[in-house]
């Protein structure tokens, strides 16, 4: 499957329009660990790769990034021996093991309130981030590559619909990054080639 996304700022009247009539699955609080290595390999290669209750996710991007970054494409992955292969990676015992055998390390611990809708066939995730940040994220799954362009183009119908801006907006952890690590992010942003 691959995941089609786009992230919006919240606004208490946009909330609202957004939230209206939608079903609510889920209401939940986790913490997120990010990994990366010391030379910031998978960040600046725009793989995201995290611990959440001891389970291991990494999502790899399906395109290359670009300047646009209104939808966000990436495959995947939660299985920890198939993530180990994906990133090249020996498989010792368990993720964490093999991880910590060639320097990985974590760089951002995120704790998240996560309210989580439906509505009109797409999944909505509301969050809000121990750090003081705040954002929606509208998601459509697909099974091939060539159905993400429709995807992306109903998922902006749908924002707009809902009043909500189409405008760049960062993820949580370059958020926290922006904010944590200055180095890191200046690393992120001369790799992708344009200001985040």
């Amino acid at each position: 499957m691959i995941e089609v996304k786009k992230k919006f700022a919240l606004k208490t009247d946009n909330l609202a329009r957004l939230t209206s009539e939608a079903e609510l699955i889920s209401e939940k609080t986790f913490t997120d660990v990010y990994y990366d290595s010391p030379n910031y390999y998978l960040t600046k290669n725009n793989i995201w790769l995290r611990s959440r209750a001891g389970n291991f996710n990494s999502k790899f991007p399906v395109f290359s990034l670009t300047k646009d970054k209104s939808v966000n494409y990436y495959e995947e992955i939660t299985n920890e021996k198939d993530i180990s292969k994906k990133l090249n990676i020996k498989f010792k015992n368990n993720l964490k093991i093999s991880l910590e055998s060639v320097g990985y390390q974590s760089f951002a611990i995120i704790e998240s309130k996560r309210k989580k809708y439906q509505k009109d066939g797409f999944t909505i995730d509301i969050d809000k981030m121990d750090f003081g940040y705040n954002l929606a994220e509208i998601e459509l799954l697909v099974n091939s590559q060539k159905e993400t362009k429709e995807a992306s183009q109903k998922i902006i119908n749908f924002a707009k619909s809902h009043g909500l801006e189409i405008i760049p907006v960062r993820g949580k952890v370059i958020e926290y990054i922006r904010r944590n690590n200055p180095d890191h992010f200046k690393t992120l942003e001369l790799s992708y080639g344009f200001s985040l």
